[in-house]
């Protein structure tokens, strides 16, 4: 009960603007779950080689890694809500003509506009959440934020899987599939509405938060906010080389090494999200035991062993055992790391850092994309996957560890502080 009455006395301490950015991100995350589990075996049905599945990815993420810094700056130019509203419809957009096309020079485009406009979204929420909260909130609400975002997405690969399974009951298998995108993309869409009831921060409280006359100049002016965006980027960037390698090609391992039909693809998957999202709402508990940093390192290092037993075995149910393991420890610590982070920058460059941190990750996808495929297409569907999911634990081991020699010397942020005040 203390714990219930916790978490429902944050929820309700939090604005409007806060409860319907949670709203649009359940049905972004709803339509995004539903799409992207689906997504590749679309690419398979149209009888394309999974070299194309591995470029499409990567020119997502590449597209994504070169918008992210220009976005972040937009959003803090033209507000957070315009920039969302962008993002939801032309991201809507194109995933609609992505259910459709099949040249694959569009498929390819198609995917690039995604990474583009996605940008828009993922660079204002977290800003925006910072902006309409206090300090001794954000621990918690990251961890709402992500924890929904990953229970959405929990529904949506869920429901990706069983409507393509039911669809192709009644019609041919790459009919269904296309119903199923289109009907992710309708939810992708549906976010816009709660965006467009966003209350607008007021114009002196907007200039104040804003970068505008962003230079070098006086960026090189807060040395130390640089300093600590660099030094997450580069733990990021470990990250995101290590993920790119194995997480966008999770539906296609279950289907190769263990021939698993699309609806258990998607419990798989589902069951990992649903294990991350209640990882997430412990993630305060860690903190207040051992502060932010050692609770970050923590959780990632304890996921290495379950990633490795999902390299290695031949399993179906050992493998969906160690992924939902590594997905929730993994990925527990993101909100504290995201809190820990817009603790130590100034309001001002709330939305560079962020860009600049999603960018990194990003590009670690779009460098990897091309290598995981092509090491899986040379050494088989067992040697293949074991090999890059043994590099990504590899350097998932040297990210924890830099990440906790970089910032083991800095005080817990009054954010934590805050938090196990309330606990």
């Amino acid at each position: 009960m203390a714990f219930y009455r916790e978490w429902a006395g944050q929820f309700n301490g939090y604005n409007r603007n806060i409860k319907l950015a949670f709203m649009a991100n359940i049905l972004t995350q709803i339509g995004f779950g539903i799409f992207m589990v689906i997504y590749n075996f679309y690419i398979r049905e149209l009888g394309y080689s999974e070299s194309v599945n591995g470029q499409i990815i990567s020119m997502t993420a590449l597209a994504t890694a070169l918008i992210l810094v220009p976005a972040g700056v937009a959003s803090d130019r033209i507000g957070r809500k315009k920039a969302m509203m962008f993002g939801a419809v032309a991201t809507g957009a194109v995933m609609l003509f992505r259910s459709l096309v099949d040249m694959q020079e569009l498929l390819i485009v198609f995917a690039f506009l995604t990474g583009l406009t996605t940008a828009f979204l993922q660079v204002s929420a977290i800003p925006w959440m910072a902006e309409n909260s206090k300090a001794d909130q954000r621990v918690h609400l990251f961890s709402i934020h992500f924890a929904i975002m990953t229970g959405a997405n929990v529904i949506g690969n869920l429901s990706g899987g069983i409507f393509t399974d039911v669809f192709s009951l009644f019609t041919d298998q790459l009919t269904s599939i296309r119903i199923t995108l289109l009907i992710g993309s309708v939810f992708f869409i549906a976010g816009l509405f709660p965006i467009l009831r966003f209350a607008e921060v007021s114009k002196d409280q907007q200039d104040a938060k804003s970068i505008k006359g962003w230079s070098f100049k006086n960026l090189s002016a807060k040395h130390d906010g640089v300093k600590i965006i660099a030094m997450f980027a580069f733990a990021q960037l470990l990250i995101g080389i290590g993920a790119g390698l194995v997480i966008p090609y999770l539906n296609l391992y279950f289907a190769d090494r263990f021939e698993a039909s699309n609806s258990t693809i998607g419990m798989i998957i589902s069951l990992g999200q649903a294990a991350t999202a209640f990882a997430m709402i412990i993630g305060p508990l860690v903190v207040r035991k051992v502060g932010e940093v050692k609770a970050v390192v923590i959780l990632q290092l304890m996921s290495l062993p379950f990633l490795l037993l999902t390299a290695y075995t031949e399993n179906l149910w050992l493998a969906a055992i160690g992924f939902l393991f590594r997905q929730a420890l993994m990925n527990a610590g993101n909100p504290i790391q995201m809190s820990l982070m817009m603790s130590k920058v100034s309001d001002s460059m709330k939305g560079l850092a962020n860009s600049i941190n999603q960018m990194v990750f990003n590009l670690g996808w779009a460098v990897m994309g091309p290598v995981s495929t092509g090491i899986v297409m040379r050494y088989g569907d067992y040697w293949g996957y074991a090999l890059v999911f043994t590099i990504t634990a590899s350097l998932y081991l040297i990210g924890s560890l830099y990440f906790f020699f970089v910032f083991r010397g800095y005080k817990k942020t009054k954010t934590a502080a805050a938090s196990i005040k309330i606990i």
